[in-house]
């Protein structure tokens, strides 16, 4: 099971197999509110990750690297507020 902490809005997939971290994190994003965000902690670069959720979700998310390993990434992945 994947750490998560809803007060600090952290997702830790390290302990996630592979192949279950792409689709927690889908879910984590799908559940985002308009200006909500959550930091994504990973063992390597998510970089493909990202062109899976632009591919997705073009436009509509928010990807900021918060720290960029070598042994540790975090990403602050957060969904826009839509202009009116």
């Amino acid at each position: 099971m994947a750490d998560t902490s809803p007060d600090t809005g952290i997702i830790d997939v390290r302990s996630l197999v592979p192949a279950q971290r792409h689709a927690k994190i889908f879910e984590l994003v799908d559940a985002l509110t308009p200006g909500a965000s959550f930091v994504l902690v990973n063992d390597h670069d998510p970089k493909p990750l990202y062109y899976q959720l632009e591919a997705e979700y073009p436009r509509q998310f928010s990807w900021t690297y918060v720290e960029k390993g070598p042994e540790v990434w975090r990403v602050e992945i957060g969904k826009q507020v839509q202009a009116a």
